[in-house]
């Protein structure tokens, strides 16, 4: 019998993914501990527990109530694993460090040498710092909204240039070879919103020996969505990037391994992710008009437990009126605009099954709310058994038109294809197991 105890210890803790990448990972029980500021020095005086995680607002006070720290933590300034040896002292880590530098890693980035510029200089901001700064950058600069211009440059190792400066300073950045965001910005519900654009970045390179070409690397610790803002944009730039959910996920794997005093294989890592991404991310289905999308859909919902949206539904709930009459009353620019308010709104949720008019992708707009946090299925129907009724577009154009005018968005939006071909339940667990299989 497991009669270890482990845990994430904050205040206040809402929903936090921690309890079920623990129990992943194998180190259960895993409990959320809520505790006020006066009840933390002496909650880590009963050491009534194996190890636990520290989260805000805690992390710097633990570095001082712990009994001994690891380098990075003491570099770092604060501490996000606790650990109860067995002569009942406590050891304090930043498993944050560990975490950041699996998100490098993951790109395969080389920061020797480098500039790196990053975005926030709050508590996430400290163990990005330190593995920059141990992964050899030569020049850091920092970007807090407090600050005005450009800081004096602090040495750190006698190799590494670190220096604050403000916003307004921001265009003397631009060649810098890294981009990291460590602030909320983009931060579920406030998406896409981003801290910056990348273009005037990516477009700063430079000739001769040595040369830069544009950025190597755009990294957000931000998890919700798993597609940023800023992430969005280094994809549609072509620019290696990654979000936080790696970040997320290796920190708990380093944690684990303290907790247990044994070593897991970095693959558990990538397994992790991409079970999680496949619980958190939300399941899009575009189309033909009439290829089944909603009626898959509402399946997929259910054998999964999730929120089913059709947005066709959702815009005619919001209008008071049936789509024909939209068309009539407003013609297609009304419709459209009513589906991109209902599609901006719907797009942020986490977990849902979606379904989508046919037309969604006739509007570039329409994209990013939808990738920001899904898996865009495109499912697939026999022109020849596509339903017109009820379908103004399909009526008055002609599905064939329809079919030839949209192809190429299809394909484009797409992240994986099913085909609408056999009984409703097998298409669904088809759809299921597409997603599934997707980073």
């Amino acid at each position: 019998m497991n009669d270890r105890k482990f845990g994430l210890v904050g205040h206040p803790l809402g929903h936090s993914y921690s309890p079920r990448i623990h129990e992943l990972l194998g180190s259960t029980p895993y409990d959320l501990i809520d505790i006020a500021e006066d009840e933390l020095e002496p909650f880590f005086a009963r050491r009534a527990f194996d190890g636990v995680n520290v989260t805000i607002p805690y992390k710097v006070a633990a570095l001082s109530l712990v009994d001994d720290a690891s380098e990075a933590a003491r570099a770092i300034g604060c501490v996000n694993t606790v650990v109860k040896r067995p002569d009942g002292t406590l050891f304090g880590h930043n498993t944050d460090y560990d975490g950041f530098a699996y998100l490098i890693d993951s790109l395969g980035a080389d920061i020797d040498g480098r500039t790196a510029a990053v975005f926030g200089n709050g508590g996430a901001t400290r163990a990005v710092l330190a593995v920059l700064r141990d992964k050899g950058a030569a020049h850091i600069i920092v970007f807090d909204r407090k600050a005005d211009g450009k800081g004096e440059p602090e040495r750190h190792g006698g190799t590494c240039e670190v220096c604050v400066w403000g916003y307004d300073a921001l265009a003397d950045a631009y060649a810098a070879d890294l981009v990291v965001q460590t602030t909320p910005v983009g931060m579920y519900p406030a998406c896409p919103a981003s801290v910056c654009d990348l273009e005037p970045f990516a477009a700063c390179g430079e000739s001769g020996p040595g040369a830069k070409d544009g950025l190597i690397a755009v990294l957000d610790v931000v998890y919700n969505p798993a597609n940023t803002g800023i992430l969005m944009q280094a994809e549609r730039l072509g620019i290696p990037h990654a979000g936080g959910l790696g970040m997320l996920v290796a920190q708990a794997k380093a944690a684990s391994e303290l907790f247990r005093g044994i070593a897991l294989d970095d693959a558990e890592i990538e397994r992790i992710v991409q079970e999680l991404s496949f619980d958190m991310r939300s399941i899009v289905l575009i189309g033909m008009p009439g290829s089944g999308k909603a009626a898959i859909g509402g399946i997929v919902a259910q054998m999964l437990g999730r929120p089913f949206v059709d947005m066709d539904a959702e815009v005619v709930r919001e209008a008071g009126k049936s789509i024909p009459q939209i068309f009539a009353e407003e013609g297609e620019e009304g419709f459209r605009a009513r589906e991109h308010e209902a599609l901006v709104r719907i797009g942020r949720m986490s977990g849902a099954v979606i379904a989508c008019g046919g037309g969604v992708v006739t509007r570039p707009e329409n994209y990013e709310p939808l990738h920001q946090n899904s898996c865009i299925v495109r499912l697939m129907r026999d022109l020849d058994e596509l339903p017109t009724d009820g379908r103004p577009l399909s009526q008055s154009k002609g599905v064939a038109m329809l079919a030839q005018e949209r192809e190429h968005l299809y394909r484009a939006w797409g992240d994986t294809v099913v085909e609408n071909k056999g009984d409703v339940e097998t298409v669904a667990k088809n759809v299921i197991a597409a997603c599934r299989n997707l980073r």
